[in-house]
């Protein structure tokens, strides 16, 4: 299949990544983490398969700090070789990764995506602005100078929103984009609402604290953590009409039979409002390399170098065409990885 030809039933890679690793030999790059990221890895990794004379890569998902976790596990064929991350890797990662012995790593952005939210496409539509959903799943609210339990329970009790039970469907914790979700919405909106500065007041002016209590998520029943990928979130939608879920730019676009997208502060999702910078909502994609599996396991350099090539990660390429906004700086990146530019 030529590269003009790719389609997204690249994805088939990924459905039967989670039982082959056991299967394949290490001459196969072997590669976890983000779900958002999962897509794209695993069109890259159909189409260097049938392109390169290596092996098709191993995808498989998991979750950012997951796949970061496994990538820190050490050096070694019984370690993976790339970690994909919708967030940036943190230091405690980087210092894990040190103490057993994963010390050159090799940080390659490969573009941008944006977090939407969406619901049933036969249900209500919505506008959101932060404030209200920091209002809808916050834990604590600030009332008259105490934090009291938040009591909304419908989306018309925070905005002039349509009478329908908060239902929410958010990324779980181990998720590149819950830190997203939680520092671009739930902190923005405690902060446009003016309820960062009154809880600032209530606990004596420490705004870390202030950060953290906004940040919290209620544990009632009205918001859900979804450990899995997107389609998980999707059934969820599919067993609740009324539940909103948060997913990918990517992963919602190809299910638009099935979902309906927010606006977001007067903002509709798209490539063109993420690449713009309009959209309020969207963050940078990763992955990093284990500098110290290049040369050992086959294929691994190339499969970097294809992935963030023009033909793949450009503004023109497959990726694009399946919701990546293209890096304005891909060029860049290229340099990085053909000269194996540690962090």
């Amino acid at each position: 299949m030529s590269l003009a030809k790719l389609t997204v039933s690249a994805l088939a890679v990924a459905a039967v990544s989670a039982t082959a690793v056991a299967a394949q030999s290490r001459d196969n790059v072997q590669i976890a983490g983000s779900s958002t990221v999962l897509p794209y890895a695993a069109i890259v990794a159909e189409a260097f398969g049938e392109n390169f004379e290596f092996p098709t890569p191993v995808v498989e998902s998991g979750g950012s700090s997951t796949g970061l976790r496994r990538f820190c596990e050490g050096v070694g064929e019984n370690t993976i070789d790339i970690a994909n991350a919708s967030r940036s890797i943190r230091e405690n990662e980087i210092a894990t990764c040190a103490e057993n012995g994963v010390t050159d790593i090799i940080e390659v952005r490969i573009g941008y995506d944006g977090i939407v939210f969406a619901s049933d496409i036969d249900g209500n539509s919505f506008a959101f602005t932060p404030e209200h959903w920091y209002l809808a799943l916050a834990a604590e609210l600030p009332v008259d100078g105490a934090m009291m339990a938040n009591p909304n329970a419908d989306w018309s009790e925070v905005g002039d929103l349509p009478a329908q039970a908060i239902a929410a469907y958010i990324p779980g914790t181990r998720h590149g984009t819950r830190e997203v979700f939680e520092e671009n919405v739930i902190l923005q909106g405690c902060e446009d609402s003016g309820a960062m500065e009154a809880i600032m007041e209530i606990n004596g002016g420490d705004e870390d604290a202030a950060e953290d209590t906004c940040m919290a998520i209620r544990t009632d029943g009205v918001s859900t953590d979804i450990d899995g990928d997107y389609t998980e979130t999707l059934a969820r939608i599919s067993a609740n009409p009324e539940g909103i879920g948060v997913f990918g730019l990517a992963f919602y676009e190809n299910n638009t039979d099935r979902l309906q997208v927010a606006t977001m502060s007067g903002v509709e999702p798209s490539v063109e409002s993420i690449s713009t910078g309009e959209y309020p909502v969207s963050r940078p994609l990763f992955f990093y390399i284990k500098a110290a599996h290049i040369g050992v396991i086959p294929g691994l350099k190339e499969y970097a170098s294809f992935f963030v090539s023009d033909d793949i990660a450009g503004p023109f390429g497959p990726l694009a065409a399946y919701g990546l906004v293209s890096d304005p700086e891909l060029g860049t990146t290229q340099m990085m990885v053909e000269n194996e530019e540690t962090m």
